[in-house]
């Protein structure tokens, strides 16, 4: 049994943390309190000891008890002490016992040095000016009220933004009370599924991220794959498909094949969904950047009823700012916001209020023109490269988006991905998007992402994928 004593000793503006055992007396359990803090670290080389007076008043024993501790700690060359520079630890003691360190601590694998995987926008192009800007001038503007307690809707100043700016952009009809504000497209998913305002079975892509899919099954949804081609989801088989009155589809760029869907079958889901009174989920998570096409709209703007739409920033400016929306049929605002509760851990309210700013004052469009313009030359460069080195290489998707598919002869692509592990690329395969569940044959090819690397690194990590492709391509292409 230990008794246990916080010394504030405010004169000196530190604390000093002992535990004297009751058993023997006083000084001899001060003594080895002391002892056992330098030991062990707590009071390191040159550390300044408070006054005798301040210490026994801090832990309740007499002046004199204090006073005897620390001479024999002296004595014993623990501490030293010099008339009108008070008591330290000497700096010479006993070495510090190190942290026991289990046995079998894991480790985390080196990073690749070439990263190519997708997902992920440039990081170091992040506008800090800008949104430093934003933020001071949207925290000056805040009423008090934005500090109190938070609306799980979102902050209103940031859902009128998000109105104007998708209607103006993508074409979304929004108003500012059907928007809920949340952080991000797996937490969307979440509310809607695991909060139970939505039930499977869902329709989906066959080709998608896993972790989506992963979120739905912890939700105990059964998702059912669709067909996709060139043209994106075959969406004419929705209606083929026995108690499913959602489908989650990405329609301004398949993900990760590329491509828009087809007009054609944007209508078609539109109208499956209303004659089955069905919903279509719209993920536009890329939707800001395309280079070689007309600007899609969202398919939302076809029926604000029958689809609800997703968006964040996590491509557009930083997946660390975990800030998305929904834009809701009206009859679905209400159970969202039941499943998000009044304790939803929500998105930060000085972000939201930093965002609408950015927003508003048309700093958001200038960010996306420009990183537009950087993602193309990225994409230009690759195409380049790979026409130089890799012709035989066929990359797809790329009028679009932040990574392109290069399409490999069948039986590849196993091989390249472990060529590339060898090489340190960070990059993945198609087969790790592939749905368990689907009957369409199987894609070959690489998804190469050309929006994370660095602007020095990005020309060596070309380089390195093209060392990979020529021997391991050509190795299994089928005859003719």
């Amino acid at each position: 049994m230990a008794d246990s004593w916080a010394n504030p000793a405010q004169r000196l503006g530190s604390d000093l943390h002992l535990e004297l055992s009751r058993a023997g007396g006083r000084r001899s359990a001060l003594t080895s309190a002391l002892r056992e803090a330098v030991r062990d670290g707590r009071l390191p080389a040159g550390a300044l000891l408070p006054p005798y007076r301040s210490l026994a008043a801090d832990l309740g024993l007499a002046r004199n008890t204090v006073a005897a501790a620390y001479a024999e700690l002296v004595a014993e060359g623990w501490l030293v002490a010099r008339q009108g520079a008070g008591t330290r630890v000497a700096p010479r003691t006993e070495p510090v016992r190190a942290a026991r360190v289990p046995r079998q601590t894991p480790t985390r694998p080196a990073p690749a040095v070439h990263q190519l995987r997708q997902g992920q926008p440039d990081a170091a192009s992040f506008p800090r000016a800008a949104w430093l800007a934003s933020a001071r001038r949207a925290l000056n503007a805040a009423p008090n009220e934005a500090f109190g307690p938070g609306d799980p809707q979102g902050r209103p100043e940031l859902r009128r933004a998000l109105a104007g700016y998708l209607a103006r952009a993508r074409g979304v009809r929004a108003t500012p009370e059907r928007i809920v504000v949340c952080s991000g497209f797996a937490h969307a998913l979440r509310l809607l599924f695991g909060g139970r305002v939505l039930r499977g079975p869902l329709a989906v892509e066959s080709y998608g991220l896993p972790f989506h899919r992963a979120v739905l099954a912890a939700a105990g949804v059964r998702t059912v794959a669709l067909t996709i081609d060139a043209d994106g989801a075959r969406t004419d088989e929705l209606p083929r498909l026995a108690g499913v009155r959602t489908a989650l589809l990405t329609p301004a760029h398949q993900f990760p094949t590329g491509g828009p869907l087809h007009p054609r079958r944007r209508l078609a889901a539109v109208r499956w969904a209303e004659a089955r009174d069905a919903l279509v989920l719209e993920d536009d998570y890329d939707g800001e950047f395309r280079y070689d096409r007309e600007p899609v709209g969202a398919v939302q703007g076809l029926d604000p009823e029958r689809v609800v739409y997703l968006g964040s920033v996590s491509k557009s400016l930083s997946p660390a700012l975990r800030l998305g929306w929904m834009v809701l049929p009206e009859r679905l605002v209400g159970p969202v916001l039941a499943a998000k509760g009044e304790r939803e851990a929500w998105a930060g309210v000085t972000d939201q209020l930093t965002l609408a700013d950015f927003l508003d004052s048309g700093r958001y469009d200038r960010h996306v023109r420009r990183m537009r313009q950087r993602y193309r030359a990225r994409r230009d460069r690759l195409v380049a490269t790979l026409a130089a080195h890799a012709p035989h290489v066929t990359p797809t998707g790329v009028a679009a988006g932040l990574h392109a598919v290069l399409r490999l002869p069948p039986g590849t692509e196993r091989q390249v991905v472990a060529a590339a592990a060898r090489q340190s690329i960070a990059l993945d395969g198609l087969a790790g998007f592939r749905h368990p569940a689907s009957t369409m044959p199987a894609l070959d090819g690489l998804v190469v992402g050309y929006a994370t690397p660095s602007e020095y690194g990005y020309g060596p990590a070309l380089e390195a994928l093209c060392r990979i492709l020529p021997a391991a391509a050509l190795a299994r292409t089928p005859p003719g």
